[in-house]
């Protein structure tokens, strides 16, 4: 049977041990902290399993390739034999940051508008549906989206419709389609960045004659903005790490083009591409993976770390 503190003493004199006796409901909470930490240990190891994945292997190619040839390089092509062999990752990271602002050229102005909308605009009935709906599209598989994009969007709307002559694999068609991608999380954040700001804000506007518009913009936006910043980076993170859309419906040529007609890769695809192809572990084709992969990860790392720093100087604390 549980019991409290125990009250111990000589006759006349009252005084309560301090000692915390262990209770059922005690052990039961003290189990679950371990279990909590226990996950959170085991996320950490596998961050560090996969990051020293990553050194060993990057060590080892940079020590058959020069960084300077790797980071500056202007010719992209690891598995070629002999002296077309070439290690220059810029087209491929020119692809990859082209992509991803093509696709937060389409998510940001939609997202934000479907997220100030909801928040500030519409009333709870279509709240509550229409960001179910929106949210549902952060579900669908991104080889749906792939598909979509090359089966649908590039044969109909862009080269039937809008009579563009794009090539079948092209980067315009991915970069719009990785844009619907990440809409949803864009929205779906930021909505609720701007639902969390106190209605106080919003009457102390509307008492000082501000309009609707001045109040969303003015105050409510900017005591937001934090949050709306996290959930652009959460976008953009989204869209630099995308593979299935790009390797369907991009295609298989990084180049330094500004061209959205033609074929465009990025990193991830070519890491996804490269994976399933005849390569040999311990050759220079194998560690090339990793150098890309650690390219990926730093770029990922560093954006994240910026938009924490910038959270943490803008963020605002309400009671």
């Amino acid at each position: 049977m549980a019991s409290g503190p125990e009250v111990v003493g000589r006759p006349g004199a009252t005084s309560i041990s301090l000692v915390r006796q262990r209770t059922p409901r005690s052990v039961g909470e003290q189990g679950i902290k371990l279990l909590l930490a226990g996950a959170a240990g085991l996320s950490i190891l596998i961050t560090v399993l996969i990051l020293a994945a990553l050194v060993r292997e990057t060590i080892s190619f940079f020590g058959e390739v020069p960084v300077g040839d790797y980071l500056f390089g202007t010719d992209w092509n690891p598995l070629a034999g002999g002296e077309s062999q070439s290690f220059g990752v810029l087209p491929l990271l020119w692809s990859t940051l082209y992509l991803t602002g093509i696709a937060l050229t389409v998510a940001i102005p939609l997202g934000l508008g479907v997220a100030v909308y909801l928040a500030e605009y519409a009333s709870p009935r279509i709240r509550k549906i229409f960001k179910p709906v929106i949210e549902l599209l952060a579900g669908i598989p991104t080889v749906v989206f792939g598909f979509f994009a090359l089966q649908y969007f590039t044969k109909t709307f862009l080269q039937g419709w809008l009579g563009l002559d794009v090539n079948i694999f092209n980067g315009l068609s991915a970069g719009i389609v990785l844009g619907f991608l990440v809409l949803p999380t864009i929205a779906s954040v930021s909505e609720d960045a701007l639902s969390a700001v106190p209605a106080s804000l919003r009457e102390g506007a509307a008492g000082l004659g501000a309009s609707k518009r001045q109040t969303t913009m003015k105050v409510v936006f900017p005591a937001a903005l934090s949050g709306v910043v996290a959930g652009l980076v959460l976008g953009a993170s989204r869209a630099i790490g995308e593979t299935v859309i790009i390797l369907l419906a991009a295609g298989n040529a990084p180049n330094l083009s500004l061209d959205l007609t033609i074929s465009h890769q990025n990193m991830a695809a070519f890491i996804a591409n490269t994976a399933r192809s005849d390569v040999a572990a311990g050759s220079i084709g194998y560690s090339t993976l990793f150098a890309v992969g650690m390219t990926l990860f730093v770029i990922c790392f560093t954006l994240n770390l910026l938009a924490i720093r910038f959270v943490r100087k803008y963020r605002q604390v309400y009671e």
